[in-house]
């Protein structure tokens, strides 16, 4: 069954030209949403380079033992890692990828322009409904106290920032999985696609900045930086969206913190990876919930928004990449597994 990247190279083009189409309806910017500091044209390919150099250097070094012997093998490792059906499978997943992003950053900080109605006040009565009448995050604050427990989630919320451009860098550079790689990479687009859309359809600001004072009394962390210097972007985005570079980035609902997280914690269940990494990630799930309501960056009602959205995206992504039977999410290599003994029998 073929695999790839055509489903995810097609919906990066769908997306960019969504992008163009308001950015030129609404007389809006199109933006790098990265490239305020190094534009995107150096930054990418150094990333890309590191990758490579992280997955070849560590190689050589263990087979060759020697400083003398290390050139050498360093050229076999790399001839051996980086033939050009993964090199070209390397490229096309990082194209469609970044096509995506960018398209999706756009996209949310035109989200403003289009739909001005904000729906904070319903979903933190949403919210209220299921926790009986209580704040969810006033309730975490009574739990877990308003002293360490925010520079720990604050860590949580940084380590997710973290982990997700190196889990991609898995599956596109380390990983030789390229139907499982190319299931993820489209997974997480699909998680992008899905997640700006609802931004459109519910524009919320979320918690902390609906209703800041609730969060006054945590202690600052980076996340607070963070936090203070997006809101920033926004006031100028909207006072004057071409008068800077910068990209509006609030958006609640729904939360794909979580929705990217529960695409993972299910890949790492269809794959059938190792049970300490796939407990390790149903916990860093957890945590990632707990943190975005603690910190007040999501109403916990996002939270099942984004569990819903990173669930449909494997089967969308398992139907764009050919990892399915029947409609079902299936990893394509092992049916190919399964199915190599029928066709050697029949062979014989």
């Amino acid at each position: 069954m073929r695999t790839g990247f055509r489903f995810a190279v097609v919906l990066a083009l769908a997306m960019v030209a969504a992008a163009v189409t308001v950015a030129v309806t609404y007389h809006l910017p199109v933006r790098d949403p990265d490239g305020v500091a190094v534009p995107t044209y150096v930054r990418l390919p150094v990333i890309l380079l590191l990758a490579v150099l992280t997955d070849v250097v560590p190689r050589a070094a263990w087979r060759a033992r020697s400083v003398t012997r290390f050139p050498r093998t360093l050229v076999a490792v790399v001839r051996q890692r980086w033939q050009w059906e993964h090199i070209r499978y390397a490229l096309v997943g990082l194209g469609a990828w970044y096509l995506t992003y960018a398209a999706f950053r756009n996209l949310k900080s035109y989200v403003p322009f289009v739909n001005r109605d904000l729906w904070d006040d319903t979903l933190e009565k949403v919210d209220r409904v299921l926790w009986l009448g209580h704040d969810p995050a006033a309730v975490l604050h009574t739990w877990f106290g308003t002293g360490l427990a925010a520079p720990f989630f604050s860590f949580i919320y940084v380590a997710w920032i973290v982990f997700v451009p190196v889990s991609l860098v898995v599956a596109l550079v380390w990983s030789r999985e390229r139907a499982a790689g190319a299931w993820y990479v489209t997974a997480v687009a699909v998680d992008w696609v899905l997640g700006v859309a609802t931004y459109f359809v519910v524009p919320t600001l979320g918690p902390v900045y609906a209703k800041p004072d609730d969060f006054a009394g945590l202690p600052h962390t980076y996340v607070s930086t963070l936090q203070d210097a997006m809101i920033q972007d926004r006031y100028t985005v909207l006072y004057d969206p071409w008068a800077t570079h910068a990209v509006q980035t609030i958006a609640a609902f729904a939360s794909l913190h979580v929705g990217i997280m529960v695409t993972v914690c299910l890949m790492v269940e269809l794959l059938h990876m190792r049970r300490w990494i796939r407990v390790s990630m149903w916990v860093f799930l957890g945590l990632t919930v707990l943190a975005t309501v603690y910190l007040g960056w999501h109403y916990f009602v996002d939270t099942l928004g984004g569990a819903v959205i990173g669930s449909v995206a494997v089967w969308i992504a398992a139907l764009g990449t050919g990892n399915h039977v029947r409609g079902r999410p299936r990893f394509a290599g092992a049916q190919d597994e399964a199915v190599e003994p029928a066709r050697v029998a029949q062979a014989g």
